[in-house]
């Protein structure tokens, strides 16, 4: 059985499709956040002025401690809950963190929190 043998422009477009394919950007780290943050004003707060009150999140992360402390660093307001699904979902091995918006600069926390490649989502927290 003979070799397939290939000529430049074979090799070329295989470059072509291999850059592209590498240099193709990730979805933004806000398509990750399931929050309306339109509301939210400067200090993490939404509501009337008698009733402000602060937006509570919640994410999945993996269940080793490393993870946790990565999230620890960003989000001062992290609390971590071994062995919770929440309403998000989190499956055997991985940890439910909840937080909230009540914090200086909330929305780069926020972003910083879905650039992890391990968040798949944030969503809001309703606690009833």
């Amino acid at each position: 059985m003979a070799g397939i043998t290939r000529g430049p422009a074979d090799f070329a477009a295989m470059l072509a499709w291999m850059t592209l394919t590498a240099c193709a950007p990730a979805p933004p780290a806000s398509s990750k956040i399931a929050i309306d943050l339109t509301s939210v004003n400067a200090d993490g707060l939404r509501g009337p002025a008698t009733g402000l009150r602060a937006v509570h999140y919640e994410f999945c992360i993996p269940g080793e401690a490393r993870y946790a402390t990565e999230v620890r660093g960003i989000d001062a307001t992290a609390q971590f809950q071994r062995g919770s699904r929440g309403r998000i979902g989190c499956t055997n091995g991985q940890t439910l963190v909840l937080g909230n918006t009540h914090q200086r600069g909330y929305r780069e926390v926020l972003e910083r929190l879905a650039a992890l490649p391990y968040v798949n989502r944030i969503q809001e927290s309703h606690f009833e």
